[in-house]
């Protein structure tokens, strides 16, 4: 099989889909906007064939360039895997007449307004919504549902661009904030209460081959808003229990509902006082390196199962569920440079064989903002066969760590 893979070289764990191709037997061509001198050894060493665009969002060009590929020999695949790319993907597999994620099917899993009144009519329960083109539509729709209400992009991914609105001088900030008065259109939805966590799956011919549950804590926006806490992420590996049942039942229905055929997804969903609610879906993996923790606790190579879905339509092994894994993010005690770090001994002695990996930017790097997310300056990934005592540790390591700054 011949797979077109779309910009193997950033962010840097693309690389990982290019490897798990080559491995899985395919041959590789990358199409991506580094020139090939820049790419490493490694990397070149996973593809085929490598052609450079000057956007891989441009459309045009992209499409120019599928066709050369296909001008040289048969193709089967165009597959793509960052969120921003999915969309302009689509629009050019369908040009070239490949199969995979169709346009219609980006669109859904883009624009959260169209997603939800697309899944609430296949009877997915989800938090009252609208598209707003206009002050007065926000205004109507706060009007109808209350407040607090969430703004945010409609092709948004994670908390990007996400303001929570609590009155009406919050709207007027928000508003100005999130670039609506320069006339962009945004989603407006009801706030929902509730516990934040995801659901990832792959899929393989429309069926879930692999099910994964993640867990937020905090809730996202205030992970990325609050500089006190040291947010964490928690892969569950107690998928068997009952009390996961309603969310695998309505994750699955989501899937189905938008006729994912082979992919990875990552749907969000929040549970509070109204019960179950789905938040959004990508056709895509999850951020922050969350493959690699379902790698750690499963006894799988997530990357090469991908691409075993795609090559040969299975994958080679079940998921263990041998451990619960998950990533705390040590913040800066302040914005500037980071001279060094408290208490890590302490931690990697508590941690001992939980210890996954680790990040320490060394003393001297500026920091990034909290909104840069949860693999933003300092963060340390851990397993554990019981997930309570992952949760423990890894509420230790945040409550210990100082990562402290000029």
């Amino acid at each position: 099989m011949h797979v077109i893979l779309v910009e193997p070289a950033f962010p840097n764990y693309q690389r990982q889909f290019a490897r798990g191709l080559r491995e899985a037997g395919a041959y590789v061509t990358g199409i991506g906007e580094r020139p090939a001198e820049w790419l490493d050894d490694e990397l070149l060493g996973w593809l085929d064939h490598y052609d450079q665009v000057r956007s891989v969002c441009d459309e045009g060009a992209m499409l120019r360039a599928v066709q050369r590929v296909q001008a040289r020999g048969w193709t089967d695949r165009l597959e793509a895997t960052v969120e921003a790319h999915m969309l302009p993907v689509a629009r050019v597999r369908e040009a070239a007449g490949m199969p995979g994620l169709t346009v219609e099917q980006a669109i859904l899993c883009r624009d959260k307004p169209l997603q939800k009144e697309f899944l609430r009519r296949a009877g997915v329960p989800c938090a009252a919504s609208t598209a707003a083109a206009s002050v007065a539509e926000v205004r109507d729709f706060i009007a109808a549902v209350g407040y607090p209400v969430i703004l945010k992009p409609r092709d948004g991914a994670g908390a990007a661009g996400t303001f929570r609105v609590d009155d009406a001088a919050g709207l007027e900030r928000a508003l100005r904030a999130s670039g609506f008065e320069r006339g962009r259109s945004i989603a407006v939805e009801e706030f929902v209460e509730g516990h934040e966590g995801f659901y990832d799956t792959l899929t393989a011919g429309g069926e879930v081959v692999y099910e994964f549950i993640s867990h937020y804590f905090p809730n996202v926006l205030p992970a990325m808003r609050d500089r006190s806490v040291s947010p964490m992420i928690i892969a569950t590996n107690r998928l068997d229990e009952s009390t996961y049942d309603e969310l695998k039942t309505l994750g699955r229905k989501v899937v189905a509902a938008l006729g994912l055929g082979t992919s990875a997804t990552h749907m969000e969903w929040f549970f509070g006082p109204k019960g179950l609610r789905f938040s959004e879906i990508g056709a895509r993996p999850p951020g922050v390196g969350q493959w690699d923790l379902y790698c750690a606790a499963n006894g799988i190579d997530l990357y090469r199962e991908w691409a075993n879905a795609i090559v040969h339509g299975k994958v080679s092994r079940p998921a263990s569920r041998e451990y619960a894994a998950g990533i705390v993010n040590l913040r800066p005690e302040r914005d500037g440079r980071i001279t060094g770090y408290d208490g890590l001994d302490a931690v990697r002695d508590a941690l001992g064989p939980a210890l996954i990996d680790f990040h320490l930017p060394s003393p001297g790097t500026p920091t990034q903002s909290v909104e840069a997310g949860y693999m933003a300056n300092a963060w340390l990934r851990a397993r554990h066969p019981d997930y309570d005592e992952l949760r423990r540790l890894l509420d230790f390591a945040g409550d210990t760590v100082r990562v402290r700054v000029a």
